[in-house]
């Protein structure tokens, strides 16, 4: 049996985005994710985040302070009762033209058939234009939040790539998510938006 999944963007939607994340004791929580993930996490909902993380291939950091920093948000989210089911992410550089990192897919293709996951009922949520891009050519539904770079990737959406809904935050994000299917999903609704709020976009990553 196939399982229903929310993907998430790390920096700007779970945590606050300093640019280049690098020491574990920066790492904090957005308000309100606990609560977010444990209301998708009790209606069912696999969780995954799916991050590029090019700061490694920058020399801003290496492999082993993300690991510490990863260490240092599970164990945020456990103390609140919430578990991950997987983090994916591409320590490659934007100019390396590698297969994995967003915009691409293939992270959470990875994840999907790792973990038996239906992509038509799964969500992509994340701040930035290349998480909805990721989201939309891997099948699922997509989410922007207007935390982190969100409002500025707002301001500057092209057409083409608007996504399922805009959400103020990953509570506002999975408040519809559970609306939606309660109503029994439909159609491809048109994008709300919700208060724009510009905001300073944190580096590339």
């Amino acid at each position: 049996m196939r399982r229903k999944a929310v993907f998430l963007d790390r920096d700007g939607t779970l945590n606050v985005d300093p640019g280049y994340l690098a020491d574990p004791a920066q790492f904090r929580l957005l308000p309100g994710v606990v609560a977010a993930l444990r209301r998708l996490r009790g209606a069912g909902y696999r969780i995954f985040v799916v991050s590029n993380q090019s700061g490694i291939a920058r020399g801003l950091f290496g492999e082993e302070e993300l690991r510490r920093i990863h260490e240092r948000m599970d164990a945020a989210l456990r103390r609140g009762g919430v578990a991950l089911d997987g983090i994916y992410y591409c320590p490659h550089h934007p100019t390396d033209r590698c297969g994995c990192r967003k915009p691409s897919p293939k992270m959470v293709l990875d994840a999907a058939r790792e973990h038996r996951v239906d992509l038509k009922a799964s969500y992509f949520v994340g701040d930035r234009l290349t998480d909805i891009e990721a989201g939309r050519k891997a099948g699922c539904r997509t989410v922007l939040v207007l935390t982190g770079a969100g409002g500025e990737t707002l301001e500057t959406l092209p057409p083409r790539a608007r996504p399922d809904h805009v959400a103020r935050s990953l509570g506002d994000a999975s408040r519809w998510i559970l609306r939606r299917e309660a109503a029994g999903g439909g159609a491809r609704p048109a994008v709300r938006r919700a208060a724009r709020t510009r905001r300073r976009a944190a580096g590339g990553r």
